[in-house]
């Protein structure tokens, strides 16, 4: 067992960039396509990985010190550090629990596959460390080994729920057939919109802003543009920031050229990925007429539109702003600001690229990150200590990022409250919406077309 679980370890330390086109590649094999074709298409998907990671790092490196000189500036005296989205993944990793998430999440998926609860089928298995830093929170929580695996199984059935009901809306805005965003960070940002747009839609002079990027190009022209609409936030953070003239061009220059750069990665990434899902389209139509099935992606392919990064550009000075007046805040928010396009990534979407809606919702949102992330920062800790994670002399530390979504409210706060109950009735209710999603909803829309037919 020891041996099989250090393999599968050596195999996921290989970093995304080499695991998922070996996923990719023998996916395309699976599924009927010529060695030659998949090689190539899992070898672009790799470059096309790579050439995201570096364009995101671009405005990491260039958007994380705009953010601590804007705390510094506001003068944020709190008392728990955003560690980050990486500090959080390696604490997940650093357990026992964490090194059976992904075997774990792979056979849920497999079962549910087989008997037809999910159309997802998600290759990014490196982001299953999501599920593993619930399991980590849980087994804070209550010291209970087998209660960290029942949250860990819960949260992967859930990820895939969520994964069912994106594929058609990432299909009809990004553009991406038969693919999914089964994303820990991403996805609950997905629910959190619903009922905003539902709002938005009934506020009258809220309702009739047109505010996406096409529209306001057209609007505004040359200062519609999506590298002029980079730069100009650029500059806008820089200032308030403090920076020289130096330290403002260079920043505003690397915005706007993360606003162009992100959308081609991603457009060369899809070009790896088309064969592949055209491939699986072709493999489900001929022996399983009828269903559907999506490959569940990474998220970051969804953060280049120009309605994303705008937003979440925006949300970053907002969400610094709000650490500082939110009473009973106590997280400095750092690490993990050049993460809020995953956060809003999948909200513009139910917006349809909406700027306006997705920047107001989005603020809502801060506000409730803030507050669990600072409610859960004990449990963090708790965590990052059993992990051997170095603190770096920090009393207490969160992930902005994972520690303040909705998702882990829930599942920290059930289990507080009703422990193995609490999981066992989120399980049921997850598992009840993917019969529903999978098997009862695909019978409603077929008889709904055979009614219309008739």
């Amino acid at each position: 067992m020891d041996w099989a679980l250090s393999a599968l370890q050596w195999f996921v330390d290989l970093g995304a960039v080499v695991v998922l086109p070996i996923l990719i590649f023998i996916f395309g094999i699976v599924l009927g396509a010529k060695w030659g074709k998949a090689f190539i298409s899992a070898l672009t998907v790799g470059i096309g990985f790579i050439g995201l990671n570096l364009v995101i790092d671009l405005l990491t490196n260039n958007l994380g010190p705009a953010a601590q000189q804007m705390v510094e500036r506001f003068g944020l005296n709190l008392t728990v550090i955003d560690v980050g989205w990486p500090a959080a993944a390696a604490i997940s990793y650093g357990s026992i629990l964490g090194t059976l998430a992904i075997p774990i999440g792979v056979a849920i998926n497999v079962v549910l596959l087989i008997f037809g609860l999910t159309k997802t089928l998600n290759v990014d298995i490196w982001n299953i460390w999501h599920a593993a830093f619930i399991a980590s929170l849980v087994y804070a929580l209550t010291n209970n080994f087998l209660m960290g695996i029942l949250a860990t199984v819960v949260y992967i059935m859930m990820i895939l729920l969520f994964g069912d009901l994106l594929g058609p809306i990432i299909k009809k805005f990004y553009g991406f057939p038969n693919l999914t965003f089964p994303h820990g960070t991403a996805a609950p940002g997905f629910i959190i919109a619903l009922p905003f747009e539902w709002l938005f839609n009934r506020i009258p002079g809220i309702k009739n802003w047109k505010a996406d990027p096409d529209t306001i190009q057209d609007k505004f022209g040359v200062f519609g543009n999506s590298a002029v609409v980079g730069f100009l936030i650029g500059l806008a953070i820089g200032l308030l920031a403090g920076y020289d003239v130096a330290a403002l061009g260079q920043l505003a220059v690397s915005t706007a050229a993360v606003m162009i750069l992100l959308p081609r990665m991603v457009a060369l990434l899809m070009e790896g990925l088309t064969p592949i899902s055209e491939a699986a389209n072709e493999f489900v139509k001929k022996r399983f007429p009828g269903r559907e099935l999506y490959i569940g992606m990474d998220a970051a392919l969804s953060v280049g539109h120009p309605a994303v990064l705008s937003s979440s550009l925006l949300l970053v000075p907002i969400t610094i702003f709000l650490a500082v007046i939110l009473p009973g805040n106590s997280t400095i928010p750092f690490g993990d600001l050049a993460t809020i396009p995953f956060l809003v990534c999948l909200m513009a979407p139910v917006f349809n690229g909406n700027i306006i809606r997705t920047v107001i919702a989005g603020t809502f949102y801060m506000v409730s990150v803030l507050y669990i992330t600072s409610w859960v920062a004990p449990l963090v800790t708790q965590a990052a200590i059993s992990a051997n994670f170095d603190l770096e002399g920090n009393s207490a530390i969160t992930a902005l990022a994972e520690g303040g979504l909705w998702t882990t409210g829930m599942y920290v706060g059930i289990t507080q409250l009703m422990g193995w109950i609490g999981l066992t009735v989120i399980g049921l209710i997850v598992l009840g919406g993917l019969y529903y999603v999978n098997k009862v909803l695909p019978g409603k829309k077929a008889d709904l077309k055979d009614i219309n037919e008739s």
